[in-house]
């Protein structure tokens, strides 16, 4: 069923990825080339597009035929690179989408200003909108994925992570991208101010969801279809909804092994399959799994405030498909 909504999504979509990808090219404009290659390392490494793509068909929900609306959307592409150059070495990742990650490529100081200049060109683009309300939407997401990488690199490694501080990192760092996707494309079409919270609360929640069924992946998916170690979060001190909810079930000797697991980091293949099996005895995959429907239910309730049509539907099906994913 995930493979069929998928190619249901995809065929609906092929022509706004190709502008999509055609805009991301064509708009980096930078005046060295070693920042176009650098930036093209991630920016090109196979990522979904799906933030531009919310903004794309929420505007066009909306009604909006301003035009620009495929480079405009490269704003929330540009910024989701800058944040996963900034955040794989401030964990010390070494793998991205299957490739090695670009400070171990390049020198990291460089990458980190690359990072800078892709936030930069977001916000330059933000501004050829016209709407300062946009400009702010996107300075408000840059200050909350900020805030949110410190938070979780403040808690990294914390055994006592709980399950309140994980929602609030994962809606800084995740959710409120998705969320201004959304709401970037009803203050373009001057909607309602219903209908423009209304897109906020889909994009939020879906975010929500989104990074839940992520996180899920590195229990549950070998490495070759997660494009990165299994592992990696655990071993990069993030601890995740599946770990925080086993935790707080698990007494005695379990939790006692859990917590020197999440400790050593340097853990074998053999310790790493054993909290696995932790996790579904005391059932953190599966109370994941519910928290991310729960917020794919309030994410579709949102667009209720939305006639009909085939684009509403698409985002329906989007949110149905983020919790199917298996990569």
């Amino acid at each position: 069923m995930s493979e069929e909504l998928k190619e249901k999504i995809v065929s609906r979509v092929v022509g706004d990825l190709q502008q999509i990808e055609t805009e991301l090219a064509e708009n980096l404009h930078p005046y060295l080339e070693l920042v176009s290659e650098i930036a093209r390392h991630i920016l090109f490494s196979g990522g979904k597009r799906l933030r531009p793509l919310l903004m794309v068909i929420s505007a066009r929900l909306c009604g909006y035929n301003g035009g620009f609306v495929h480079k405009f959307s490269t704003i929330f592409e540009y910024l989701h690179a800058a944040t996963l150059l900034h955040d794989d070495l401030v964990d010390g990742a070494a793998i991205r989408r299957g490739r090695p990650v670009a400070h171990t490529v390049w020198d990291p100081a460089t990458v980190v200003l690359v990072g800078d200049f892709l936030l930069a060109r977001s916000l330059t683009i933000a501004a050829e909108t016209g709407r300062s309300r946009v400009i702010r939407v996107i300075a408000e997401i840059t200050e909350n994925m900020s805030q949110g990488e410190i938070q979780q690199l403040l808690n990294k490694g914390s055994a006592r992570l709980s399950e309140d501080d994980y929602m609030e990192v994962i809606r800084r760092k995740t959710a409120v991208l998705f969320q201004g996707a959304c709401r970037v494309s009803g203050i373009l079409a001057d909607v309602s101010e219903q209908q423009e919270l209304a897109l906020a609360e889909y994009g939020g929640n879906l975010g929500l969801a989104f990074q839940m069924a992520d996180d899920l992946l590195d229990y549950t998916v070998d490495s070759e279809k997660l494009g990165k170690l299994v592992g990696a979060d655990l071993r990069e001190g993030k601890l995740t909804l599946p770990v925080i909810s086993s935790l707080k079930q698990a007494g005695g000797s379990d939790r006692w092994q859990m917590v020197e697991i999440i400790r050593n980091r340097d853990f074998s293949p053999e310790e790493f399959q054993w909290l696995i099996e932790r996790l579904q005895k005391y059932g953190g995959i599966d109370y994941t799994r519910k928290r991310a429907r729960d917020h794919i239910e309030i994410a579709k309730q949102a667009l209720t405030n939305f006639e009909d049509s085939a684009d509403k539907q698409l985002l329906l099906d989007i949110a149905d498909y983020a919790l199917l994913r298996q990569m």
